[in-house]
């Protein structure tokens, strides 16, 4: 689509930040564990109609006339999520990841209650913490003991202080997901307590979609939450599926999505992710199995390089993610900025036991599921890690590893595992 542009300022710096934008990440290395792209397919339904309009409630129950269409739409959405996550319910609804972790929060405790979750440090997600949604809904929260080593719950230590406090709720789910959470191992001690049991996937939620990280609605969770645009490639959005406990439970999260912490979800979004797991469960087990064999060589080969990978007595992951103590490095703040400038987007990240601060913590946290997409293969990472290498351990200048960067990501501009494969990955709009 071309469009001209009218003579106002304002919408001028802001469409050529948006394509500078573009432009800069079309030569970069994207490794944010949090991010991916979507389909052009699913992209296209971001610009239609159902981006202007409403629909409070379910389908054949709103509140608004003219939803005719969009209950069809909904209607197939969610059967399409119930087959991609083997549960027998979904809701499409969430506008976030964080939004269904707020239903949900707001779903299973009430102020006061005792509630499981692991620490920050421990690779949490800020939703769980005090400050987040867990504790703005007033829920008391403990932390389950960490075993650093193999970078998971100490499921030993963590059954004991299951069973002496006897939480109304214990949630897994990381922003630091490296192994799969230990449902099986505490599923006992979970039923002795009867507590809920949530697992927040929002990280590996495309690995458990293509059945190669763990099964958590077959493994004792009753609800598991996530975000639709991390290793499922979708928009930007969430998703609730479960295998409820019973029919109350999952009438509460219902009544929790709307009219609780919804009022209108964002329809286009809600149709574009039905297009995302339809090409899900078309190329999903593929797409899983290639990022998790990127991410273990990708960590191989930097822990070859001299850097200090996290989790190396399990093999360092088992899912996109990747987590380097770079203390030695100069920490992860200044490790970040320095790849930044050298066009390979990471993320500073607390790491257990940190003494740092969120601003300034010792490590750095990469995601392999966006180089993947892209066509990248277990090749391509030694020459990821060289660079990596050049910038934090060499001290090169950046700027002439940008160079290097930007003639390397050449070759990857188009997206795989989707119907349509001839669209530029990085897409925008020309303007005149």
């Amino acid at each position: 689509m071309t469009l001209s542009l009218p003579e106002n300022e304002d919408v001028k710096f802001i469409y050529d930040q948006v394509d500078t934008h573009t432009d800069w990440f079309k030569d970069s290395l994207c490794m944010i564990a949090s991010e991916n792209l979507v389909s052009p397919l699913a992209r296209q339904l971001q610009v239609s109609d159902f981006t202007d309009r409403y629909a409070e409630g379910l389908p054949g129950k709103r509140y608004y006339n003219g939803n005719i269409y969009v209950d069809k739409v909904e209607t197939r959405v969610e059967e399409i999520a119930k087959k991609l996550f083997r549960s027998p319910v979904a809701d499409v609804r969430p506008i976030s990841g964080t939004t269904a972790n707020i239903s949900a929060f707001f779903a299973f405790i009430k102020p006061g209650d005792l509630y499981f979750a692991p620490h920050l440090n421990d690779g949490a997600h800020i939703s769980s913490a005090k400050f987040g949604a867990g504790g703005l809904r007033g829920g008391q929260e403990m932390t389950y003991v960490w075993d650093k080593e193999n970078m998971n719950i100490d499921v030993d230590a963590s059954r004991k202080l299951l069973l002496e406090h006897k939480p109304k709720l214990c949630l897994f789910g990381r922003s630091v997901f490296l192994f799969p959470a230990p449902l099986k191992e505490l599923q006992d001690t979970l039923q002795e307590i009867d507590c809920h049991v949530w697992y927040d996937g929002a990280h590996v939620l495309g690995l458990i979609a293509g059945g190669k990280f763990q099964d958590p609605l077959n493994e004792g969770a009753h609800i598991l939450t996530g975000s639709t645009h991390k290793t499922l490639p979708g928009p930007q959005g969430g998703v609730i599926a479960g295998n409820p406990k019973d029919e109350d439970q999952w009438k509460a999260i219902r009544r929790r999505v709307f009219p609780g912490t919804h009022s209108s979800h964002h329809l286009m979004t809600m149709a574009a992710k039905g297009i995302a797991f339809a090409e899900h469960l078309e190329f999903g087990a593929e797409y899983a199995d290639q990022i998790i064999r990127n991410a273990q060589a990708l960590a191989q080969a930097l822990h070859e390089r001299g850097f200090t990978v996290m989790g190396e007595a399990l093999g360092f992951t088992s899912s996109h993610a990747m987590v380097l103590d770079v203390t030695a490095q100069g920490g992860g703040a200044t490790c970040a900025l320095d790849l930044e400038t050298a066009n390979i987007i990471t993320n500073k990240n607390l790491i257990p036991d940190d003494p740092g601060t969120a601003m300034r913590p010792s490590g750095l946290r990469l995601g392999a599921q966006e180089l993947t997409r892209i066509g990248m293969k277990e090749s391509h990472m030694t020459e990821v890690a060289d660079l990596f290498k050049r910038v934090l351990i060499d001290k090169e200048d950046p700027m002439k590893v940008k160079e290097d960067s930007a003639d390397f990501k050449k070759d990857f501009q188009t997206i795989h595992f989707c119907f349509s494969t001839d669209t530029p990955a990085y897409h925008k709009w020309r303007i005149v």
